[in-house]
């Protein structure tokens, strides 16, 4: 069973159900009818021509539809490609010419799209037919499930393309067949010890893997209950996440780092809330802040929150979703070093906890069943011994297929057979620890300085926007310095800039070549919401960043 579809098919005889929310409202059926009316989907699909080995592009928010269409494609025997949605209404050019960009790269015969998104992506010469996400599902339900023409899908078939999030025209699409997904979300629930009983409970998006795989496919192919919300339902009022878990007994729910922060200030204000079933609250995607995690189990313990639910984890787009587990209901277990031997040696010194030069990394599992881990020296490929860091590899059954249609991207990520993350880490006994991105590690006398302090040192300033902040190196005075872009929610600007400038010193030890306070919600971000500082150092240069004295503070 290496296919997602003979999985779906067998997954409803487990009896979970699927319970669409809406803000506070929900609508729950079980998977089986769910599943049902995907394979209505299917025979509209295939009455549109869709054959097996077609790619769909889809592009809508989080709904019933939208999710029965999602498996309706794979019923067809068809490759999904969820395009992201824009980020601010600011964005909406270059999100439609982005959308524009993937479903052409990715060869989509066909664009299904919601109704709202419809009149920004209107066809051009050369585009792929367009129809109604809506109307499709409407399409199936006057056909009837029975009008599909059942497909034999191959384990080696294309089940996902996953255009990853670049800053530039040119994304690259992950290849992803049915078995390495399957491969990836039977390690997952074997190292997450998943149980019979659990509700999984999620607002991400559809068009990130951590939502679309992690928090969607895996309880769709094994028949586990799932709460699913929107991202524009979160952010509104993201205490409705905490609720919907008391409310549904959920157990497994997962977010990226200022998910946390904002689920600890709603749970401030929270009333009559029950957390205790929650045994798994994967913390992934971004990096993983200790004093963050502390909020968040100290905000939900009147709630019954158990400490050891907080699950640090490792996964990316190439690797379907999931990489490294801890053990679950451990909770946080962190590694201090010594911050001057980690930027001068590159080497992890066991520090003091709390110490003054001491930084703390999350230790984030062991590798999933199916793969293997290394440090390796990034030049060389020489093995680093523990604690010396290198770029993490991995390889096995999880690693993606390639780039499409993009050779030299990837024979330059796939080195013999290994993956290469492009992320800096270290081995603690067979565990990984992260530390960075090589590519935004900023180099200031001879020191490898990790953008992520700065960032988060900036981020605690009075009237900085915390978790909008971006460190990057710039040219000062014949060599590389440090920039940091904040955005603000004060007025007092030159106060604010010293403020700014004062912390990025405390932790470079040099003063900053540049200080940019920039309006609010213009840092440029990823379709996830991941801040783009190869971008933000491209608007820098360019002086397309907008400065807060052009909108005024929020």
């Amino acid at each position: 069973m290496r296919t997602l579809t003979t999985r779906i098919e067998k997954a409803t005889e487990f009896g979970g159900t699927v319970t669409f929310m809406a803000g506070d409202a929900g609508v729950t059926l079980p998977w089986s009818q769910l599943h049902d009316e995907a394979r209505a989907t299917a025979a509209a699909l295939q009455a549109r021509g869709v054959s097996r080995g077609d790619h769909v592009a889809i592009l809508g928010p989080t709904t019933r539809e939208l999710v029965t269409l999602i498996q309706g494609t794979w019923l067809a025997g068809a490759t999904i490609m969820v395009l992201p949605l824009p980020m601010r209404l600011a964005s909406i050019e270059a999100f439609v010419a982005q959308t524009r960009v993937r479903i052409r790269k990715g060869d989509a015969v066909l664009v299904a799209i919601d109704d709202q998104l419809a009149e920004f992506v209107a066809p051009e010469p050369g585009d792929p037919p367009m129809v109604g996400i809506a109307d499709l599902v409407a399409e199936g339900a006057r056909l009837g499930a029975d009008r599909l023409t059942p497909v034999d899908v191959a384990p080696e078939d294309l089940a996902i393309l996953q255009f990853t999030s670049g800053s530039t025209a040119e994304p690259k699409g992950v290849m992803l067949p049915h078995q390495t997904v399957v491969a990836n979300l039977d390690g997952a629930a074997e190292a997450g010890e998943m149980q019979d009983d659990d509700v999984f409970c999620s607002w991400l998006p559809l068009y990130h893997d951590m939502g679309l795989v992690g928090m969607l496919t895996l309880p769709m192919i094994t028949g586990r209950s799932l709460v699913l919300g929107a991202p524009q339902d979160f952010l509104a009022k993201p205490l409705r996440w905490m609720q919907w878990i008391s409310d549904n007994r959920g157990t497994v729910t997962a977010g990226p780092n200022f998910s946390w922060v904002l689920a600890a200030k709603s749970l401030r204000r929270a009333q009559d809330l029950d957390l205790s079933s929650l045994r798994i609250a994967l913390n992934g995607a971004e990096p993983v802040d200790k004093t963050t995690v502390e909020a968040f189990v100290g905000a939900g313990a009147p709630f019954g929150l158990r400490p050891g639910c907080i699950f640090p984890a490792f996964g990316m787009a190439e690797l379907a979703i999931a990489g490294t587990f801890p053990k679950p209901m451990r909770g946080l277990v962190t590694d201090p070093v010594d911050r001057r031997v980690l930027e001068t040696e590159r080497f992890a010194a066991a520090g003091t906890e709390g110490a003054e030069g001491t930084r703390s990394f999350a230790l984030l599992g062991t590798p999933i069943p199916g793969l293997d881990m290394r440090i390796v020296e990034p030049e060389s490929g020489r093995p680093c011994a523990e604690r010396e860091v290198g770029e993490l590899e991995l390889r096995g059954t999880s690693v993606m297929s390639g780039y499409y249609k993009n050779p030299e991207a990837t024979a330059a990520v796939l080195r013999d057979g290994w993956l290469r993350t492009g992320d800096l880490a270290y081995r603690l006994g067979d565990e990984l620890v992260l530390c960075g991105r090589i590519k935004d590690v900023i180099i200031l006398g001879g020191r490898n300085i990790f953008p992520d302090d700065i960032e988060k040192a900036v981020g605690t300033v009075d009237g900085v926007r915390p978790g909008n902040v971006i460190a990057f190196g710039a040219e000062g005075r014949g060599k590389e310095a440090v920039a940091v872009a904040a955005e603000v929610k004060t007025d007092d600007l030159e106060a604010l800039r010293k403020a700014v400038h004062h912390a990025a010193l405390e932790v470079c030890g040099v003063p900053p070549h540049d200080v940019i306070l920039v309006a609010p919600g213009t840092l440029p971000k990823t379709s996830s919401g991941k801040l783009q500082r190869t971008l933000c150092k491209t608007q820098y240069l360019a002086g397309e960043l907008i400065p807060a004295e052009v909108v005024p503070a929020t």
